[in-house]
């Protein structure tokens, strides 16, 4: 397996974990549970911002707190600035 489809996999995994605690503690908090730290959450999301944000729109979780709603889609454009800097110096 090429390391460029690897690491795809690694990163659709990550995001894909990332969806489902926003999904978790969305399901807690209705539940009246125990969550989810915010902290462990925003993490995650630093890591896989696609499956936070999509967490966020998708279960409509986190979307009032002004924490979330800024640094989550700044983690995605940190991701795209990574992304474009990798495909700049490795492949052009």
């Amino acid at each position: 397996m090429k390391k460029t489809t690897v690491l795809i996999l690694i990163i659709l995994t990550i995001n894909i974990i990332t969806f489902l605690l926003y999904a978790i503690d969305k399901r807690k908090a209705i539940k009246g549970k125990w969550r989810i730290p915010e902290r462990a959450l925003l993490l995650w999301s630093l890591f896989a911002p696609w499956g936070g944000f999509a967490g966020m729109k998708i279960m409509h979780h986190k979307t009032y707190k002004k924490k979330f709603t800024i640094t989550v889609p700044l983690f995605m454009v940190l991701h795209i600035v990574i992304c474009i800097g990798f495909i700049y110096h490795y492949v052009i």
